[in-house]
């Protein structure tokens, strides 16, 4: 398959007014591409397209509403001359780390919505343009697709089914000289992360890992391994690179690391912690 050429190609990026989705989106419109901004907030999406460039739209719509979705693929369309590449980038995360006895149902929910619906919603309404111009199409995933998940449980699922959609992705556009891109981040200094940081049991869950393991990357240099993977039509891109060798050997690793946690006293004590808000609060059937 061909490489893929931004330059004159139309782009859709979604959660792009800040973060790794605004750096993907200004480093395609640097390579020539005319990029559609998308957020939630109109006028935080105009300002983005404006600090981009001039071939750079700001558009507002919300990724969990698949009627929504579909209007913003027709006004890239309508104002751009169609849509050759689409990169499913929005996403949130949970307020606190909680277990799944802890975190309420409704948040839970909130988070996989937008996190794996959000982001099939988004590859739905762009697959009719992304095949018929032979395009391509970006999911991101996390390396929580393949790291346990426990006390983040809605976006590490969320994420992992990201994974799984992608992979799919993958071979059933084949055929139409289409293709997709799963894309894995490490942790990246953007607000998402740094709110994560900033909660009250974040130096407990830091100490469990490896300081290598928690190393910050920029916004800046996640868009740049992601467009690079986008011109390579990559079926993965991991940034930082190393992470795809945990992922290689997630077979042998997982099971270990399971195991471990399972029985380390750091590990089972925060749970246990994570765990009284839900039995303080009554339990989840009581929220």
């Amino acid at each position: 398959m061909p490489a893929f050429d931004p330059n004159g190609k139309v782009a859709l990026v979604t959660g792009a007014a800040r973060g790794i989705g605004f750096e993907t989106a200004r480093q395609l419109h640097l390579r020539g591409a005319s990029v559609a901004v998308l957020d939630l907030d109109a006028e935080q999406a105009a300002e983005a397209a404006e600090r981009i460039g001039p071939r750079a739209i700001g558009l507002a719509g919300d990724v969990t509403d698949a009627g929504a979705m579909m209007a913003t693929v027709a006004a890239v369309v309508e104002r751009l001359g169609g849509l050759d590449l689409a990169i499913a980038n929005a996403g949130i995360a949970q307020k606190n780390f909680a277990t799944v006895r802890a975190i309420s149902g409704e948040e839970w929910e909130r988070v996989f919505e937008v996190d794996m619906l959000g982001v099939w919603r988004t590859a739905r309404a762009a697959l009719p343009q992304i095949v018929a111009r032979q395009g391509h199409l970006v999911v991101v995933s996390s390396v929580y697709a393949f790291a346990n998940g426990f006390g983040n449980t809605p976006y590490a699922v969320a994420k992992a089914g990201v994974e799984s959609l992608g992979r799919a992705l993958r071979v059933e556009l084949a055929p139409h000289g289409a293709s997709a891109t799963v894309a894995y981040f490490g942790w990246v200094d953007t607000k998402l992360v740094q709110d994560a940081f900033a909660q009250p049991t974040a130096d407990r869950v830091r100490d469990l890992s490896p300081d290598f393991l928690l190393k910050r990357i920029t916004p800046e240099e996640a868009g740049a391994g992601l467009v690079r993977g986008i011109e390579e039509r990559a079926p993965r891109v991991f940034v930082p690179k190393w992470w795809r060798y945990v992922s290689a050997l997630r077979g042998l690793v997982n099971p270990l690391l399971d195991k471990r946690m399972e029985s380390d006293a750091k590990t089972q004590a925060l749970i246990r912690d994570l765990d009284a808000k839900s039995v303080d609060a009554g339990g989840p059937a009581g929220r």
